[in-house]
């Protein structure tokens, strides 16, 4: 019993389960805003568990190409396909399956843009980012972020069988946050991603220029986030968020930069925790704020 629970745990961690859940957190608020309401419960049920059997594909095709990173990095050295619980055979098998049944499932059960989202959110993480430009440019995170964004899409199109300017701001908020969220991760394992010779940002530039980008980019997420309001449109509640999150999202990203001014960066992995936490708030209050309005109403 217990190896079949090892070999369950081994198969679960080939998904990525903790990038799986930042992306199903922001799935559910959007299928609200694009309703004004909650959406059929079977409905969030069924794009839920279609878009973590299509995340969890593509993450395991990408421990596959990158086992060989996955061993000379600290932190990713007791990945599955490294350790050897499961063989590389083993997890192409497993990724193709799930990543077939995520299709089908969002088609019949969803509807069949959902479908083809998740599809071409999978193949361009598989082969434009993971395959093309992970390894070839400092850039690979920025393009990267299209994949992850494409979530938001697939809750909206899920309710609405169709897609809005509002979908495509809130697909603009991940794309962009993406950059700062992941490249203060990039500057603690610096040494990690120089060794396997991924050309991350903080790997082929300098941390001030590093800073500089994070800040810039944190700008233009903010600016964008609130955007949103007048075209979905939004609230006093997500415009509050909206706004002291994102000021506070400023400030840390300024305080990173000058650390790095200072030549020394205590805890970069300070920004990264806080931008999960940034972004699951702005999508709590996305998702709450078409319910408060709908209630008064």
């Amino acid at each position: 019993m217990n190896s079949y629970r090892r070999k369950l745990a081994a198969y679960i961690a080939l998904t990525k389960p903790r990038v799986i859940e930042l992306l199903l957190i922001t799935t559910v608020p959007v299928m609200i805003l694009a309703n004004r309401e909650i959406p059929d419960f079977w409905l969030v049920l069924a794009t839920l568990i279609g878009g973590a059997l299509s995340a969890g594909s593509a993450n395991s095709f990408n421990q596959v190409i990158d086992t060989d990173i996955d061993k000379i990095m600290g932190r990713t050295q007791k990945r599955p396909l490294v350790t050897g619980e499961i063989t590389r055979t083993s997890a192409i098998v497993f990724a193709t399956v799930i990543g077939v049944i995520s299709v089908l499932w969002l088609g019949f059960l969803v509807n069949w843009l959902s479908a083809v989202l998740a599809l071409a959110a999978e193949l361009f993480y598989i082969f434009v980012y993971t395959l093309l430009l992970k390894r070839r440019t400092s850039q690979n995170i920025v393009w990267g972020g299209a994949a992850g964004a494409v979530p938001v899409l697939i809750g909206f199109s899920s309710v609405t069988n169709s897609l809005s300017w509002s979908a495509v701001i809130l697909f603009l908020i991940i794309f962009i946050w993406t950059p700062p969220h992941y490249w203060p991760l990039s500057m603690k394992y610096r040494e990690d991603y120089e060794a396997a010779g991924v050309p991350m940002l903080p790997v082929v530039k300098e941390p001030t220029v590093v800073g500089k980008q994070i800040v810039l980019y944190s700008y233009v997420m903010v600016a964008i986030s609130l955007v949103l309001i007048p075209v979905a449109p939004m609230g006093w509640i997500y415009l509050s968020v909206a706004l002291l999150g994102g000021l506070w999202f400023i400030v840390e990203a300024h305080s990173l930069l000058n650390q790095a001014k200072k030549g020394e960066i205590k805890n970069p992995m300070r920004l990264f925790h806080f931008s999960i936490s940034y972004l699951t708030v702005l999508f709590i209050a996305i998702g709450l704020d078409p319910l408060f309005f709908f209630a008064i109403s």
